[in-house]
């Protein structure tokens, strides 16, 4: 098999790229970040399976989504021991890029975030959105992962920057808890609750003197809140402020629906229903966040993970022009499932708020 993973390298068409959604350095890079972790001893019975193909197995695992049997017969490595390694990478490789995802930890971080939203949502200062990860039925889970559609989940919620990057995500919420309680089960909740985000104080937007709160972006699985935006539900009036305030919302938030998108055109692990225990899918799934975080910024993999044309482009003002080459890799049976919309009373305060945006931004 080493011998077969040196002809995928030396091969001139570039299929290992298309084997591992990477350059070689980048292989290297992890190889050598994780080897430690992974590498067994060889036994007076047989010879350990080195860290390369280690890697190599789980790295065709994300990328295809391929069946164990299936990836025996491309390793000649039974399907009970690829069990064990695609888990075990994994593990290694969430420890090795563990600090690919960082939630700002001042007021300064966050406002070099909002500088990226700036343009066409002022205070905004990330993209929020939740999905269900759909999985096979869990051995021995009773109800506590059956979610509304009928289908069994864990709950992925993740916030975006303005490039595309993750710079949160919690994953493992049950797929029974509601989809309205999703966002208010989360750690990052909990820091808003707590006031523990660090965020830049409120201040007014231009020409007003009532102090706004820098804020999420959501839509409407979300509930309207003092530091989460969401559309007015409904339809409305063309030139009407209420449909501007949608329209630019909306524009600024597309960055969280490319972000899912790249990712799951890429790691087709979530082309279906994926077939693991949550525990397992979960580790798969932070995997696959880190990873597309590392690949985005990488000098030598970013040109392989995000080719010319695989986002999609807008003009500037926020009119589609092209759509994402990812949207055309989407499949119906994906295991990214979007949350069910949430009708709620929204809070006094969390309504002004919104107000006092929607004015600003049919003026501007």
């Amino acid at each position: 098999m080493e011998k077969q993973i040196d002809e995928l390298v030396a091969e001139p068409s570039g299929e290992f790229k298309k084997f591992s959604r990477m350059s070689l350095n980048d292989f290297e890079y992890l190889l050598n970040q994780i080897s430690s972790q992974i590498s067994k001893q060889d036994t007076q019975l047989r010879k350990a399976i080195p860290a390369q193909i280690r890697l190599a197995i789980t790295l065709r695992y994300l990328a295809t989504g391929d069946s164990y049997e299936s990836l025996h017969f491309l390793f000649k490595i039974s399907p009970q021991i690829i069990s064990e390694i695609i888990p075990e990478v994994c593990l290694a490789l969430c420890q090795a890029l563990k600090d690919e995802i960082r939630i700002p930890s001042c007021p300064e971080e966050w406002l070099c975030i909002e500088k990226g939203f700036a343009r066409k949502f002022p205070r905004a200062i990330g993209s929020i959105d939740g999905k269900h990860i759909v999985l096979d039925c869990p051995f021995n889970s009773g109800s506590k992962y059956y979610n509304y559609k009928r289908t069994y989940s864990i709950v992925l919620l993740a916030l975006v920057d303005s490039q595309y990057n993750f710079i949160f995500a919690d994953i493992g919420c049950q797929g029974r808890i509601s989809d309205g309680g999703v966002f208010t089960n989360t750690l990052l909740w909990n820091k808003i609750c707590t006031n523990s985000l660090n965020l830049p104080p409120p201040h007014p937007l231009p020409g007003s003197n009532i102090d706004v709160p820098y804020i999420f972006l959501g839509d409407g699985a979300f509930a309207l809140s003092e530091h989460l935006m969401k559309p007015y539900p409904g339809q409305h009036n063309i030139g009407s402020e209420k449909r501007e305030f949608n329209k630019r919302l909306s524009s600024a938030r597309v960055v969280v629906e490319n972000t899912f998108g790249m990712m799951t055109a890429r790691f087709k692990v979530f082309r279906k229903p994926i077939p693991l225990q949550p525990e397992k899918a979960t580790l798969i799934t932070m995997t696959c966040i880190l990873l597309h975080n590392f690949l985005r910024r990488s000098s030598t993999s970013s040109c392989i993970y995000t080719p010319p044309g695989f986002i999609d482009i807008y003009d500037d003002d926020s009119v589609l022009i092209q759509p994402g080459s990812w949207r055309k890799e989407q499949e119906k049976t994906c295991a990214i499932r979007n949350l069910r919309n949430v009708d709620r009373r929204s809070p006094k305060d969390a309504t002004e708020i919104r107000n006092e945006f929607t004015k600003y931004l049919s003026n501007v």
